[in-house]
């Protein structure tokens, strides 16, 4: 009969404090669940941080912004401001000039939104270290 080995983590689990909530806002009882879902689906996917982030210093037209988040495609770039738009966290301003210049900015929601975003950038840029190391212990004891 072949076992298999169990594996100690690098570092101890944090104990959840009964204090807080997270528990009642994540909760199916919640009736925003499903909002808050879709929601966190959309500022936790690839993009949407970075376009919110990079919105925060102002209007950027769409080449900028292109231009300032490294491997955006144009199709992905057109879709996360299409959902951000959607969400209120961006608007899209259209000038009738002649070639037509388009720009994106956030709004107040979405420059809500840049404070913790670029929070946690700051925050991975300051763990990066002890998360590469974590993921080198991690992949060696398997």
């Amino acid at each position: 009969m072949k076992t298999t080995p169990t594996r100690a983590l690098a570092t101890p689990p944090i104990e959840a404090s009964g204090g807080h909530e997270g528990g009642a806002v994540c909760s199916v009882d919640n009736s925003a669940s499903r909002v808050i879902r879709e929601l966190l689906a959309r500022v936790g996917d690839k993009w949407s941080m970075l376009v919110i982030g990079v919105l925060h210093d102002g209007p950027l037209r769409f080449t900028e912004l292109q231009r300032k988040i490294d491997g955006i495609s144009h199709r992905m770039l057109t879709q996360t401001l299409r959902g951000l738009e959607r969400d209120g966290l961006v608007t899209r301003t259209s000038y009738p000039e002649i070639p037509p210049r388009v720009e994106y900015a956030a709004t107040p929601l979405g420059l809500s939104l840049s404070k913790p975003a670029i929070a946690l950038a700051q925050w991975a840029a300051d763990h990066h270290v002890a998360i590469l190391a974590a993921r080198e212990a991690f992949d060696d004891a398997l």
